[in-house]
């Protein structure tokens, strides 16, 4: 039985506008995008492992089709195009961050790995674009008196951790590495993330035009309070990059506790020192 209309909650993103924003794409400004490539091909060369059957969900794919030539290329969308038990790897690209159901994203990914089969994931994280938030923060509420929706609120490194484990993989591992990039001024900037198909796609978006005084202010504070010597605004972007393993019974597990054999003070070299009760 579907609950009713008014208690189902809206949805965060407006695929629709996003979708309308990708197409705009200009590949001059898809640098993080190929920061993205460039971080997925390390992870797998350090691992020792051949894939063969590969699948990569990606908004952009001209970026990873040239560095993984044989793998099936899917469509970033709400329900993934991927067959159960079909791939040894799948690599979600940059559109995690932009997910209204990410767990859900995950365990179709899950779902589509053999045994041992591994799911690599990497999306903007939560620190991404933190100056131009507390910009447009305290110039809106000047100009406007009020906030809106205006950068997805893009989720910390732990939850993202947290949700491989709900989507039922195996040895999750999260971790992140910052990337600044420098702009002249905040409409530079804008043009730059216009052009990486990253601009306000939310559900709860103004549907009207921003008062240019609200930008004139941004911009002013951004200047203020962020750029650096030779007059530059610096831009944060947090790329989150997520490792996990489809279940297998040839994977480590962890001891049970108790059977260690040898205490740690012991291992250490060092003395062991009973705390007061």
């Amino acid at each position: 039985m579907k609950p009713p209309s008014h208690q189902i909650a809206p949805a965060l993103v407006d695929r629709s506008a996003l979708a309308a924003r990708r197409r705009r794409v200009r590949e001059d400004a898809l640098f993080l995008h190929r920061a993205a490539l460039d971080e997925v091909q390390d992870r797998l060369s350090m691992v020792n492992r051949t894939f063969t059957d590969v699948a990569i969900v990606t908004p952009i794919p001209q970026i990873w089709t040239g560095a993984f030539g044989s793998a099936r290329i899917v469509e970033d969308a709400e329900v993934l195009a991927l067959t159960e038990a079909s791939c040894d790897l799948v690599v979600h690209a940059m559109a995690l961050h932009w997910a209204n159901d990410p767990v859900g994203q995950l365990i179709q990914c899950r779902r589509a790995l053999r045994p041992d089969g591994l799911l690599l994931a990497v999306c903007l994280g939560g620190q991404t674009l933190s100056e131009l938030r507390a910009v447009f923060a305290q110039a809106e509420v000047e100009v406007s008196g009020g906030l809106s929706p205006r950068v997805a609120p893009m989720a910390e490194i732990r939850d993202l951790g947290a949700l491989l484990q709900r989507a039922g993989l195996a040895l999750p591992v999260a971790d992140s590495l910052s990337l600044t990039a420098e702009y002249r001024d905040l409409w530079h900037l804008m043009h730059d993330l216009r052009g990486m198909g990253e601009t306000n796609a939310l559900s709860g978006r103004l549907r009207h035009p921003t008062r240019r005084a609200v930008f004139e202010r941004a911009a002013t504070i951004y200047a203020d309070h962020h750029a650096t010597p030779d007059g530059r605004l610096p831009a944060t972007f947090e790329m989150i990059c997520l490792t996990g393993w489809a279940p297998d019974e040839s994977q480590p597990k962890p001891l049970r506790p108790g059977s260690a054999q040898m205490r740690l003070a012991a291992a250490l070299g060092a003395d062991e020192t009973s705390l007061p009760d």
